[in-house]
């Protein structure tokens, strides 16, 4: 099995056409979301190495020091599967873009470190 990592990517604009809903239609589909997902990771728990989380502001560190800066990363989870066509097949229809205001899921092959 490979190790595959699956970032959940949103964008600004996404999330303010979320939060121009009215509370009671938002809240509705928080917990019908938050309830997809959690049936979404007890049906994949076998290939869920780290179930991951969503993710703070980020800083950006480079040889001109560290900046706040602005992604469309919201979240990770790392997954195992024997290819990386499988591991993206498990995202399909995820909440994450079907319910919740989330772009996509993208889901990249965590590689060995060479010569080591």
């Amino acid at each position: 099995m490979k190790t595959f990592l699956a970032i959940f990517t949103g964008d600004a604009s996404a999330m303010e056409k979320w939060m121009k809903q009215d509370e009671a239609t938002r809240k509705e589909k928080e917990k019908k979301g938050v309830a997809a997902w959690k049936a979404w990771a007890e049906k994949n728990q076998k290939q869920i190495l780290n179930m991951g989380g969503p993710l703070s502001k980020t800083k950006r560190v480079d040889v001109e020091g560290i900046r706040d800066v602005r992604n469309n990363i919201g979240a990770f989870t790392i997954v195992q599967a024997e290819t990386q066509e499988a591991a993206a097949k498990l995202f399909l229809n995820h909440p994450h873009f079907t319910i919740f205001p989330g772009n996509g899921v993208e889901v990249m092959e965590v590689l060995p470190i060479p010569n080591l």
